[in-house]
């Protein structure tokens, strides 16, 4: 019985002729037997139009999985005979390349699970391959990048691999693509690193975003002299959060034991802008304010930080700016006077990242997807794998 219909639509290969499909259930293999048509073969040696066969030989093809079950193709190879040079060559086909056992359909299959956060190892088992086969189809995508992005943001995570315990990611944060991995975040692996790229390639960065690290903004600057240096605001805002933070356990913990509790539970009252909150909410707010002035001041400190976030325009960005560092100076709080302190030594990134607008917003997502895939790796060692598994699953 011929099922040649099916072999356009199944298989994608259009001359395909199946002769025999057989299951193994006990093995979840789905056995297809099949050839192509015969015709003319251009002979790779001499050119000549050759339709004589020599042999035939049967190779096995496997494909991606169908359903619960994997793919295997029987393939029954023609290889022909030249009569002019008496060269023998194998028929052309568009099923599998040569020297290979596994179709391009499932290459291409591998490679797509390779962009989800499974383990290569279920990856494996779903394409009925080895994990090495797996691995080995990265070379595929080992492409290192020759130019740099015109906006860079870099920031860190904590891979454990390759002997380090934290890696550098460096990331396109209007394209919203992965650059590239570093095996560790220290200056010489970033000045090693983009010492690779030419003067001229460097000068053509405008813009590098990063938290509030010494020596992400020392190598930027040596670099980069053309680029503006960009504090990401989450960073900065969080410094002010947790400052206000702190005021407010200090308070509670003079509290009574029910105040405590209702503190701890109603701390989103105060994190929260005052401009979003409801009439109800802000009832409970001036509650909480009352019980200590000290509180009050760091929750209007922070509110007008807030008004410097909000602020548009150059001159009113740096107005407010420099309202607010005046503003700590006069109070009482050490606590907010060590953030300005912070925020004096980086107020050009800070004021940069009002006036340019950019973050690390897409860089902080890709680290919460790299989470997850070491997670379900239960760690990735080899730092190579684990730089390319990143990029290829983040492109």
């Amino acid at each position: 019985m011929l099922y040649s219909h099916y072999t356009e639509d199944f298989l994608g290969i259009e001359e395909g002729i199946i002769s025999k499909v057989e299951r193994d259930k006990n093995a979840g293999i789905i056995h297809i037997y099949m050839s192509l048509e015969q015709q003319y073969q251009e002979c790779p040696h001499c050119k000549e139009a050759v339709y004589q066969i020599h042999d035939y030989k049967e190779r096995q093809v496997k494909c991606p999985p169908y359903g619960n079950n994997n793919l295997l193709i029987h393939y029954r190879k023609r290889r022909y005979r030249c009569n002019s040079c008496q060269k023998r060559f194998a028929e052309r086909n568009t099923l599998v390349r040569p020297y290979q056992r596994m179709s391009d359909e499932l290459m291409a299959y591998i490679l797509e699970r390779l962009k989800s956060n499974h383990t290569v190892k279920s990856i494996a088992r779903e394409a009925n391959v080895s994990p090495a086969t797996v691995n080995r189809l990265f070379s595929y995508i080992a492409d290192p990048p020759k130019r740099l992005p015109r906006v860079l943001s870099i920031d860190e995570f904590k891979g454990n691999a390759g002997g380090e315990k934290f890696q550098a990611i460096l990331t396109d944060p209007i394209h919203h693509r992965v650059f590239d991995i570093l095996p560790g975040r220290q200056n010489h692996h970033l000045t090693s690193y983009f010492h690779q790229f030419p003067r001229e390639e460097r000068q053509k960065v405008e813009a590098v975003v990063m938290d509030m690290t010494k020596y992400y903004r020392e190598t930027a600057q040596v670099f980069f002299p053309n680029a503006k240096i960009i504090a990401d605001p989450f960073h900065f805002v969080r410094q002010v959060n947790w400052a206000l933070e702190d005021i407010r356990k200090e308070t509670q913990a003079n509290l009574t034991q029910d105040r405590r509790r209702y503190f701890k539970r109603s701390r989103f009252l105060l994190l929260k802008r005052m401009s979003k909150l409801k009439k109800e909410e802000r009832e409970y707010l001036f509650g909480m304010l009352e019980f200590s002035a000290r509180l009050a001041e760091a929750y209007w400190l922070k509110e007008k930080f807030m008004t410097f976030m909000d602020a548009t325009d150059e001159k009113t960005i740096r107005n407010s700016f420099s309202l607010w560092l005046a503003a700590v100076d006069q109070c009482s709080i050490e606590r907010f006077k060590k953030v300005a302190e912070t925020f004096r030594q980086w107020a050009t990134p800070i004021i940069n990242a009002r006036l340019y607008r950019y973050s690390n917003g897409f860089t902080e997502g890709i680290n919460n997807k790299i989470k997850v895939l070491k997670r379900n790796a239960f760690g990735l060692r080899n730092f190579e794998r684990f730089r390319l598994r990143i990029i290829y699953s983040c492109s």
